[in-house]
């Protein structure tokens, strides 16, 4: 899949993040260990995945950055969001695209019982 990388220069230096072509608010990139490792695309039904963070996120109206805390903590694992500005100042310097071949997250760490 072709996705986005971004570079942005913040206060804090310059940051490269992964986005999807289109960007829209219901797909994400999702990090393990400061890695592009997951896609999610919330109405991407197709993918059991896909519905179980649907209803991890929309249903229970957390935000994703909720919800993988959750999986975090439940699993013992690392996974992220990144966030281009704490403080809200970013530029983008470039822009390239990429492929890369991101799967979903594993059903087993989406447990309903979050």
């Amino acid at each position: 899949m072709t996705f986005l990388a971004n570079t942005y220069r913040t206060l804090s230096g310059t940051k490269e993040i992964i986005v999807s072509l289109e960007e829209k608010s219901t797909q994400w990139v999702v990090y393990k260990d400061e890695k592009p490792a997951y896609f999610v695309d919330f109405y991407d039904l197709e993918k059991e995945s896909n519905a179980m963070m649907n209803s991890l996120v929309l249903c229970t109206k957390r935000t994703i950055y909720e919800v993988l805390e959750l999986i975090n903590k439940k699993n013992n694992i690392n996974l992220s969001v990144p966030i281009k500005s704490r403080l809200g100042f970013k530029k983008i310097v470039k822009s390239r695209k990429i492929e890369l071949d991101l799967g979903p997250i594993p059903e087993e760490w989406l447990a309903y019982s979050l």
